[in-house]
């Protein structure tokens, strides 16, 4: 029996990854939307053949499972209502934008014991993943050293959203930097940043095994200069992640590895709510640092 997933969002996100990933996957059924705007959720309930839902509530009874594509800020409050209601996560990035709303969220998975996954795209996209695998293989790596550059405010950009504005690099694509160097050398222990032109942010990282790594991030970068990369090198000498593919894709495996998580005795996923506080956790103090 598919796992009947509601979906949270209407916007661009919502609708060309998440609707478009849920449908594509067997193992789950898109069964109706919710969204703050109640003309757009019907119009996109209409498109996707689904039930638009004037209540967020009233979703959260039909299904047995959210997925959310809300600025995270929102989400992190629906997700507690929904998590106390029984219904398991596709939670996006990052899950909150303060440990204590990180806390309450994971407290709240855990006491219902709901499954959880958190949509770190190249955590879920074919390529990256098995690059990400090949890399915690070896121990003999050096360092490694990322660039993750977007134009999020360029022209007609749909990511051009308040949240991004206040919160910056840091918090939209820095956790994507985070859980990609958390699953190639593991638990991220120390966190320093230090800030560039603009939203521009430089993380050093030392990880639990020792080695230490770094990303720039930021989302207010010059179009011909936006890129996502990351270099690992050592003994082997020298590994470029490849380039991530269709997000709806990923979507698509998150989805399906929630539904596996759902039927475990005790739920957990590489990618659940610990690691998203995680995150949450170096993120914040990332930015006490450059508040500094």
């Amino acid at each position: 029996m598919s796992l009947r997933v509601g979906l949270v969002g209407n916007g661009h996100w919502a609708r060309v990854t998440h609707a478009a990933g849920l449908q594509s996957e067997p193992s789950v059924e898109l069964s109706g939307i919710w969204g703050r705007n109640r003309a757009k959720t019907q119009a996109l309930a209409a498109e996707l053949g689904t039930t638009g839902y004037a209540e967020v509530e009233a979703l959260f009874d039909a299904v047995d499972a959210v997925a959310f594509s809300v600025p995270p800020q929102v989400q992190s409050e629906l997700a507690v209502r929904a998590a106390r209601a029984g219904k398991h996560l596709l939670l996006e990035k990052p899950i909150a934008v303060s440990v204590d709303a990180a806390q309450e969220l994971a407290g709240a998975v855990a006491e219902a014991g709901v499954a959880s996954v958190v949509f770190f795209t190249g955590r879920f996209d074919a390529g990256q993943r098995q690059w990400l695998e090949q890399v915690a293989q070896r121990s003999d790596w050096d360092g490694a050293a990322g660039l993750w550059l977007g134009s999020a405010f360029a022209a007609d950009s749909p990511f051009d959203t308040p949240w991004r504005h206040d919160k910056g690099g840091l918090w939209d694509v820095g956790p994507h930097a985070l859980a990609l160097l958390t699953g190639a050398f593991g638990e991220i222990v120390e966190i320093t940043a230090r800030p560039g032109r603009r939203d521009l942010v430089y993380l050093i990282l030392r990880h639990a095994s020792g080695l230490s790594s770094s990303y720039a991030v930021s989302i207010d970068t010059p179009e011909a200069a936006s890129q996502v990369s990351l270099t690992v090198w050592g003994a082997a000498g020298r590994s470029e992640l490849p380039a991530l593919l269709e997000p709806s894709q990923a979507l698509a495996t998150a989805a399906r590895e929630l539904a596996l998580a759902a039927r475990q005795p005790v739920p957990s996923h590489p990618c659940d709510v610990r690691l998203g506080l995680s995150v949450v956790r170096l993120l914040a103090e990332a930015q006490r640092q450059l508040d500094r």
